[in-house]
C-alpha cells in the first residue's frame, strides 16, 4: 500500500514503513510519559492501539484523509464503516489469545470518540501525526508549487500543535538529538531487503521490523506471557534490525561466506550504536541495549542480575513483570516466519527465482517440529503452503 501516490514522490513511500515509523515515535513519548508516572498510561495499550490503527488503515486505504475525516464527523457512516472494518479483519485475527484480542479490537472499534482523550490512543495519534509531518516535508520538497501543498501543510501544521498538550511532545518538541534519533529511524525506509534480488512487493528494514514487533506480540499473547513480557519482545521486535541503519542490511549469503564475518559485523554493529545511545536519554541506553546487541537471548532479571533462560523457562518459572522477561527466542522466530512471508508472497506473485524458493524450503523444514510455548511454529509455516 502506497502512501502520497498523488503527488510527485522522491522515493516510493508505503503505509508499512509510516506505521512503523509511528511505533518508534510512541515509543519516545512513551517513555517520557512513563518516567512521569501520567494517570492511564498502558504500554500494551499503546501497542494495541498502534496495531489497531494499522488493521482499520489496511482495509480502508484506498480513502484518502480528508474524505475519512469527514466520515468521522457522522457517526452513523463512522460506525457502519467500522463495521465492515470489523467484518473484514475478524476471521484473520480471531485465532490470536483465544478471542480476546479481538474483543479489544471490537472494543476500540466502537468506543465513542470522545476516548481520543485516553492517554495511550492520544501518544498513538500523536506519534501518527509526527510521522505524516515527516513524509510530508519530503512531498513538499518535491512539490514546492503543488496546488494543494500550502493548504495540506497549514491542516499537519495545526492538528500536529494540537499534540503538545502532551508532556512528552513538548519533550519531543524541543529535544534536537530525538528529533534526530526518528530521523534516523525513519531513514530505514530507504533500505530495502533482499536487495540482490527482485521481489513484489518490496519490503524495507523499517517495514519489516514492525512485522517482526507485531507478531513476537501476538506469540507473546498466545503463551500467555505477562505485561513486562508482552512488552519487551514487542519493543525488540521493533528495534531489533536498528544497527543496519549504520551498517546496511548485509545479506546471509555474504555473513556466512567468510568464517567469523557474521561475529565481526555483530562487534562492528555494537561499536557503531554508540552514535545511536549518544542521541538518547542516558538513562534509556540499557533497554535499547537489550533491544539491539542481544535480541535473539532469554533473559530474566533476578536480583538486578541478567539470567539467560530459555523461553519455556520463563513461561514456567519467571512469567511475572518483576523479572523483566523477554523472549529472544520469540523474535527470532517471528524474524524468520517475517523472512519467509517475504519469499513466499514473491513467488506467489510471479517472481521465479531459486533463492526464495530455497529459503522457502529451508525454512519450512528448520521450524516443521518446533514447539514454542505451547505454540505450534512449524504449523504456521505449513499453513501458507497448504
Amino acid at each position: 500500500m502506497q502512501r502520497w501516490n498523488d503527488h510527485l514522490r522522491p522515493w516510493t513511500l508505503y503505509e508499512l514503513d509510516k506505521q512503523a515509523h509511528k511505533m518508534i515515535v510512541a515509543y519516545v513519548l512513551g517513555k517520557h510519559e512513563d518516567a512521569c508516572n501520567t494517570k492511564g498510561f498502558d504500554w500494551n495499550k499503546v501497542i494495541e492501539s498502534g496495531i489497531f490503527e494499522f488493521l482499520q488503515r489496511i482495509v480502508i486505504t484506498d480513502i484518502k484523509p480528508p474524505l475519512f475525516y469527514k466520515i468521522k464527523q457522522d457517526k452513523k457512516k463512522y460506525a457502519e464503516l467500522n463495521a465492515y472494518v470489523y467484518a473484514t479483519v475478524a476471521p484473520l485475527i480471531h485465532p490470536i489469545q483465544h478471542g480476546a484480542f479481538l474483543k479489544r479490537f471490537k472494543s476500540y472499534l466502537i468506543e465513542d470518540e470522545h476516548s481520543s482523550e485516553d492517554i495511550n490512543k492520544a501518544i498513538v495519534r500523536a506519534a501518527h501525526l509526527y510521522a505524516t509531518l515527516w513524509e510530508f516535508r519530503l512531498i513538499e520538497r518535491a512539490n514546492p508549487s503543488g496546488y494543494d501543498i500550502h493548504h495540506i501543510r497549514e491542516e499537519l501544521t495545526v492538528l500536529h500543535e494540537q499534540t503538545y498538550y502532551l508532556k512528552s511532545m513538548q519533550q519531543l518538541v524541543l529535544s534536537r538529538t530525538l528529533n534526530d534519533f526518528l530521523d534516523l529511524c525513519a531513514e530505514l525506509r530507504y533500505q530495502i531487503r533482499w536487495n540482490h534480488l527482485h521481489r513484489v512487493p518490496e519490503t524495507s528494514v523499517l517495514g519489516h521490523m514492525l512485522i517482526v514487533a507485531m507478531i513476537s506480540y501476538f506469540f507473546s499473547l498466545d503463551s500467555g506471557a505477562c505485561p513486562v513480557r508482552c512488552r519487551n519482545n514487542y519493543f525488540t521486535a521493533l528495534f531489533h534490525d536498528l544497527p543496519e541503519v549504520l551498517t546496511r542490511d548485509v545479506i546471509r549469503p555474504v555473513k556466512k561466506s567468510v568464517y567469523g564475518l557474521d561475529d565481526l559485523i555483530k562487534q562492528f554493529e555494537r561499536e557503531e550504536m554508540r552514535k545511536i545511545y549518544a542521541m538518547l536519554p542516558s538513562d534509556w541506553s540499557s533497554e535499547m541495549r537489550m533491544f539491539t546487541e542481544d535480541e535473539f537471548s532469554s533473559i530474566v532479571t533476578v536480583n538486578k542480575t541478567t539470567r539467560h533462560v530459555s523461553s519455556d523457562v520463563i513461561s514456567k518459572r519467571y512469567n511475572y513483570d518483576r523479572y523483566n522477561p523477554r523472549d529472544g527466542a520469540f523474535v527470532e522466530t517471528a524474524d524468520k516466519l517475517a523472512a519467509f512471508v517475504e519469499a513466499f508472497l514473491a513467488l506467489e506473485n510471479g517472481i521465479k527465482n531459486q533463492e526464495l524458493s530455497d529459503s522457502v524450503e529451508y525454512l519450512k523444514r528448520t521450524y516443521r517440529n518446533v514447539t514454542l510455548c505451547g505454540i505450534r511454529i512449524g504449523e504456521i509455516f505449513e499453513e501458507f503452503t497448504e
